[in-house]
């Protein structure tokens, strides 16, 4: 539960606008949201990756899928 609202707490303070006074603030700000892309991006790659890739034995050829939808 302690991750889930830590996590929602990110994704609040990521989504609203915030008022910046000098460009260090405001380079602070936008390197913080680049860094949450990419956390975010090299979570979804492997699992993009995976649902992409399959191994050998999970693989099954366009023969075998159209004769299971019925084509």
């Amino acid at each position: 539960m302690r991750m889930f609202e830590l996590l929602s707490g990110i994704m609040d303070a990521a989504g609203k606008f915030v008022k910046v006074y000098t460009l260090v603030d405001y380079y602070n700000y936008i390197k913080a949201v680049e860094y949450l892309i990419c956390v975010g991006f090299l979570v979804m790659f492997p699992l993009f990756y995976k649902y992409v890739i399959k191994r050998p034995g999970e693989r099954k050829s366009i023969l075998e899928e159209k004769r299971e939808l019925g084509l």
